[in-house]
């Protein structure tokens, strides 16, 4: 029963983080349409330094307070969660506090880092700082939210998180597109202006995903307080060894969730200096935009279904970890590796062969030559964003998430050392390059330590990769084929034409993939009872 609980439990939160994904990439979309990509640049100046202060404000608190608090409730003692939950918000309110004034301060210090030199037509450092300053004030209020969040799911409770996650998004989402096409179409047309209230809209999404969780709390708070009296167990911890748990539980989970941001943070202090010193202030905000905003939001759908669905494994994984069921580990875990590249191979080449075409129909046809050969060449790290999250989750589920921490502390190494270099190098796709070695190396560390711990043996999953490469191939044939014969008709001129050659081009991709896979029943293999209706649909065909 508890186990179809926490089961249940991870596929609600799994399934709303995956919505919360989409309708973070959906509005994008409108947001790059009334902004451009120099807007969408200044947007990011400021939210990639909030979401590193966020993450050390909140230490990885929701996981960590949900490990803590789920471990004593099995206990019998519902005080001691209680009672860190209450000593909690408070720490994090001062955390928080202290995260808002460090970035709120820090703004006009940082703003000409991320912009060395201010172009005509682009953004300023004043705008930079105010941008900055805007986000930070969400840092007041997210810290305790997280807190909160993480105190239902030591119930074993994933709805008020769940819920909360898409409102906040859907709160957020409005106000940006209302505030900045009301400032830019309507106002006075003053693009640093809407941008900065853009960013404030973390705040406001954050009151309403707050709201949510203060309604489950005033719902919950009788039966929650009534268990906490009736505890038959008192470990009477101190708050020092209370913290201490936490903190050895929250520090692994809070900098391998950091990951995508440090990379991130790495391009934003070195990608305008590089660029402008090689002759490239003109364009230097648009590549810096298209990267780190505009095609990484594409490239993190696929990767979001892919470790939806793997993820759900991690749990059992744990499980026959901890009671020594070596046989069903290893089923598991190849699993979990073949959903994820079942999914994102296919995914990432038909980015690839597909770059212009989802570049143009998506953000318009204006910068479609950067943003085309940005989405090119960066598609693939999808595969690689997907299999470090899992990856680093398994070993988390064996305890040895010291591993993911070292290799992300490799990997971040390895992209600092070199990003500016490569920038200068080879220009704006030595940015690319570097966080494929970084993810790359870092990958290679994970896969060693589950091999090694699990005593996982990869021959049997190598082949099951060499044929999900094969079929992507042929499928990637087929599209650059048709999409090939299409320009010849259809010029990519405009968002119309773009989304012809887009939806032309996946119905191919999708059917020769989808064939093959049924054909081979690869997909039977790897995806079990999600592709049972198949199974069922085929056997009734060979029956008559």
């Amino acid at each position: 029963m508890a186990d179809s609980k926490l089961m249940r439990g991870t596929m609600v939160l799994t399934a709303a983080t995956l919505i919360s994904k989409i309708l973070g990439f959906i509005y994008i979309v409108p947001f790059s349409l009334i902004v451009g990509q120099t807007g969408l640049a200044l947007y990011n100046y400021g939210y990639i330094p909030y979401t590193v202060l966020l993450s050390l404000a909140t230490l990885g608190v929701p996981l960590a307070v949900s490990k803590f608090v789920s471990k004593y409730h099995s206990l019998g003692d519902y005080e001691t969660g209680h009672r860190l939950f209450k000593s909690g918000l408070l720490f994090m309110s001062i955390t928080g506090f202290f995260a808002f004034l460090i970035l709120f301060i820090m703004a006009p210090i940082v703003a000409p880092m991320v912009l060395p030199e201010e172009v005509p037509g682009g953004n300023t450092h004043e705008g930079v700082t105010f941008t900055i300053r805007m986000v930070s004030v969400a840092l007041l209020v997210v810290p305790v939210m997280s807190i909160i969040r993480g105190y239902f799911q030591g119930f074993q409770s994933m709805g008020p998180t769940g819920v909360s996650q898409v409102i906040e998004q859907i709160v957020r989402i409005v106000f940006i597109l209302a505030v900045t096409f009301s400032i830019v179409n309507i106002g006075n047309g003053n693009l640093q202006l809407a941008v900065g209230f853009a960013t404030f809209g973390a705040f406001v999404g954050a009151l309403g995903g707050l709201g949510v969780l203060l309604y489950y709390w005033i719902k919950r708070r009788k039966s929650i307080l009534k268990q906490v009296e009736e505890s038959r167990v008192h470990h009477n911890l101190s708050l020092k060894q209370m913290y201490k748990e936490l903190i050895s539980y929250a520090l692994p989970l809070s900098f391998v969730g950091l990951a995508i941001p440090l990379f991130q943070t790495i391009d934003t202090f070195t990608m305008n200096a590089a660029l402008q010193s090689i002759g490239l202030k003109e364009v230097s905000e648009k590549f810096y935009a298209v990267l780190t905003l505009s095609v990484h939001k594409i490239v993190l759908i696929p990767m979001s279904l892919a470790t939806a669905l793997s993820i759900t494994l991690v749990p059992t994984i744990t499980k026959s970890f901890t009671s020594g069921d070596k046989d069903v580990l290893q089923k598991q875990i190849t699993q979990t590796y073949q959903i994820i590249l079942f999914i994102t191979v296919p995914a990432a080449v038909g980015m690839s062969v597909l770059a212009y075409p989802i570049f143009g129909a998506l953000f318009d046809v204006t910068d479609l030559e950067i943003g085309g050969m940005i989405l090119r060449y960066y598609g693939p790290i999808t595969l690689f964003f997907a299999i470090f999250s899992v990856t680093s989750a398994i070993l988390q589920g064996m305890n040895r998430q010291k591993y993911a921490v070292i290799a992300l502390i490799i990997g971040l190494v390895i992209k600092l050392l070199l990003n500016y270099l490569m920038l200068i190098t080879i220009g704006p796709l030595g940015a690319v390059w570097t966080t494929y070695l970084g993810f790359g190396v870092a990958i290679g560390i994970n896969v060693w330590a589950i091999g090694k711990f699990a005593e996982f043996h990869y021959i049997y999953l190598l082949k099951r990769t060499l044929l999900i490469l094969i079929f992507s191939g042929i499928m990637a044939i087929a599209v650059v084929i048709v999409n090939q014969v299409l320009q010849l008709v259809i010029t990519q001129d405009s968002i119309l034409n773009s989304f012809i050659l887009l939806i032309l081009g996946v119905s191919v991709g999708g059917a020769v993939y989808s064939y093959l896979v049924y054909r081979s029943r690869l997909a039977e293999k790897v995806l079990g009872h999600r592709f049972q209706f198949l199974k069922k649909r085929k056997l009734k065909q060979e029956e008559s």
